[in-house]
């Protein structure tokens, strides 16, 4: 009985903060120790906890403070903190100070997410696993390697570290330790190894070496970080010390193509040509003929010969993915060319004739090559006025007109070029006119896959919404330096095989991956001059905003269709209770034939099998025809379409249809559509039977 009462005892002497909230001693004896300085602490609070007059659960509660509150100590005494707490309360701020158990506290950091910033070491130091030096070094950095961080920390005690990564893992760096060192991205320029030198997995001598450059090689970059510059070199992409080498100019004596010509290249893994061996025997027959009009893209660093034979003197070498227009070609296969003010030949069998955005004469002082993340001077009135010549001299319906001040607002809000933007739009849509632009108000082709244009692109809720979205997305992907598909923070141009094949050197900028037409970046740039004149001098010293955003999650929207369009499974498709599940409930088997009833921006599709509702992921919309085959589902493509009574014009319409609409058109009990005379048979939402012309329908995804 002793030991229950005991327990009861001291059971009565917790006092609860509140429901859920801390549980502290107050009527415990306790010997007062003297109080310590302590260095300005910010601390975080695990639980609800009173604020004191004193040290101790014998004094006055001033205040209770939540769960998960920041406050700021400055003197400890025993396990008591003397802490200041900010809060507001009805519009007005506050701050108490007061005493706070230490066992209901933990050390505050405070993380801060930043654009994506370039830091290099200044010192020796130190990378640790936590924003702080309680623990040991995980490693060191010597002076001068560069480091990339989207996060800043002050912690606890007020200093500021940077998150970084170093080979695979996230560390933390002391910010006083290290300097912000800007990228760049400029036009493709050569440079020459002035000795043996490494390739580098990223900026700096401390990361991992990925191939040796012999003294002599030439190589290519467009983007900097500091003294480090990213290029290719055999197949392998990290960076180089750009002090191991200087500008090639074509002149530099001693220097030694990558790839002699003497030996075939190795392939090319965007390409299908395979160099063959030349004939390095004199040909003293050779006859030649003049061409024009064809670029040739050069496939490996290449001697430019005296005569068109291997055994002529060497009078310059061509870098590999330099752009050539022959003025002449010879009966054993090679080509005549000026290059650098110099007359000579190359051999036919390392050059391929190519369809290229890059400009022929060299000049590269202009829209298609300025960083698009500085600012332009274009009005709203400027954009908008151009769009509306378009509109005025075509008749076309758009849903650009008079929203030029929306791309202003949106190149500002991301650091995006609002000239580029404005550009971008109207080159993709039409000015606006496109069918995806005014149905689905898709002005840059988002999601439009080639197989399935229309109904796999996104649908957004607005034009506004559409700018926005991919002003945002631009900088967060193409424009950003840390991005995979970056290959410089401008237009470019594409350089393409007559097959289509993308040629890897000879193509550079955001048309390198974001479009196949090699002519898009010069497309832009032309609408951009058109709104405004370029402006030379402004450009060279106009600086990019090297913010970076989160990319944008793909936006809410979702095509519905009318009922009753007929699918068949041409695979095995998993389908599952609710859309975004992780398991699936059944499988709809190959050959099962099910209703289409939508499809999200994000790819999942809503059907109806055996009159139950379900919702499948596994349709790849780039490649339909591997998953279903839709039998009745078609679009309007005109303005507006007549819905007639029968298979005719004569007789007057009983509705009609808008751009974009889908149709349901009417299957035979064969299973095949009713057709006469070229006419649709369709149903409408309301179940009336029409006609519509097919010249005016387009057939999805069947």
């Amino acid at each position: 009985m002793k030991n229950i009462g005991k327990a009861v005892i001291l059971s009565m002497g917790l006092l609860v903060a509140s429901a859920g909230g801390s549980m502290i001693p107050w009527n415990v004896n306790t010997v007062e120790a003297a109080s310590t300085v302590i260095n300005k602490t910010t601390y975080q609070t695990t639980n609800n906890v009173y604020m004191r007059s004193g040290a101790g659960t014998n004094y006055k509660v001033i205040i209770m403070i939540p769960k998960g509150k920041v406050v700021t100590a400055t003197e400890k005494k025993g396990n008591w903190y003397k802490v200041s707490y900010q809060y507001v309360l009805k519009g007005k701020s506050y701050t108490k100070t007061g005493w706070v158990s230490g066992s209901y506290l933990k050390e505050y950091d405070q993380y801060i997410q930043t654009s994506g910033t370039y830091y290099f070491t200044k010192k020796t130091v130190n990378l640790y696993s936590a924003p702080n030096t309680k623990k040991k070094a995980v490693t060191s950095l010597a002076s001068g390697n560069g480091l990339y961080s989207t996060r800043k920390v002050v912690n606890s005690v007020g200093q500021t570290w940077y998150e970084v990564s170093f080979n695979g893992k996230k560390l933390y760096v002391i910010s006083n330790d290290v300097v912000k060192v800007s990228s760049k991205s400029f036009a493709a320029t050569k440079y020459i190894s002035n000795k043996d030198t490494f390739l580098y997995s990223s900026f700096g001598n401390a990361y991992a070496k990925l191939e040796k450059i012999a003294k002599g090689i030439i190589i290519s970059s467009s983007f900097s970080v500091g003294d480090w510059y990213k290029v290719s070199y055999k197949n392998k992409t990290g960076y180089i010390y750009i002090k191991d080498f200087t500008c090639y100019t074509g002149n530099n004596a001693g220097q030694k193509p990558s790839s002699p010509v003497s030996q075939q290249p190795a392939p090319d893994q965007q390409t299908t040509e395979q160099p063959k061996q030349p004939n390095n025997s004199p040909n003293t027959s050779v006859t030649e003929q003049a061409i024009s009009g064809k670029t040739f893209a050069v496939r490996a660093d290449l001697n430019v010969r005296k005569e068109p034979n291997t055994a002529s003197d060497s009078l310059k070498v061509i870098p590999k993915g330099t752009i050539i227009v022959p003025t002449h070609k010879t009966s054993n296969n090679w080509y005549k060319i000026t290059y650098n003010n110099t007359i000579g030949y190359v051999s036919g069998d390392y050059v391929t004739e190519v369809k290229t955005g890059a400009p022929l004469n060299g000049v590269r002082d202009g829209y298609q090559f300025i960083d698009l993340r500085t600012t332009a001077s274009v009005t709203a009135q400027q954009i908008n006025q151009y769009i509306e010549n378009y509109v005025n001299s075509t008749n076309k319906p758009s849903v650009l007109l008079g929203k030029g001040q929306v791309f202003i607002d949106a190149g500002k809000k991301y650091g995006v070029n609002v000239l580029y933007l404005a550009a971008h739009a109207i080159h993709e849509s039409g000015f606006g006119t496109s069918r995806l632009a005014l149905t689905k108000y898709n002005l840059f082709g988002y999601g439009a896959y080639d197989a399935s244009p229309f109904v796999s692109a996104y649908r957004f809720s607005s034009v506004e919404e559409s700018i926005d979205y991919i002003a945002r997305k631009v900088k967060a992907t193409y424009l950003n330096p840390a991005y995979s598909y970056f290959k410089g923070a401008y237009l470019g141009f594409r350089t393409n095989t007559l097959t289509g094949t993308r040629v890897n050197e000879s193509s550079e900028g955001m048309n390198f991956y974001y479009a196949s037409d090699p002519y898009w970046g010069q497309s832009i740039a032309r609408h951009m001059a058109n709104i405004l004149a370029y402006d030379s001098n402004y450009y060279k010293s106009a600086k990019p905003n090297e913010t970076v955003p989160a990319s944008p999650g793909i936006p809410q929207g979702s095509d519905v269709f009318p009922e009753n369009i007929v699918a068949v499974a041409n695979q095995d498709l998993a389908l599952y209770d609710q859309k975004g599940a992780n398991k699936s409930i059944t499988i709809l088997k190959k050959g099962s034939t099910f209703i289409l009833l939508e499809k999200t921006n994000d790819y999942w599709v809503r059907l109806k099998y055996n009159n139950q509702e379900y919702w499948t992921n596994s349709i790849k919309f780039y490649e339909y025809k591997k998953y279903i085959t839709v039998k009745n589902l078609g679009s309007v493509n005109v303005t507006t379409l007549n819905v007639r009574p029968t298979p005719s014009t004569t007789k007057d319409p009983i509705a009609q249809l808008k751009m974009g609409e889908y149709v349901q058109l009417s299957l035979a009990e064969d299973g095949k559509l009713e057709i006469q005379n070229s006419w649709y048979k369709i149903i409408l939402k309301d179940g009336r039977v029409g006609w519509v012309s097919s010249q005016y329908i387009i057939r999805e995804l069947n």
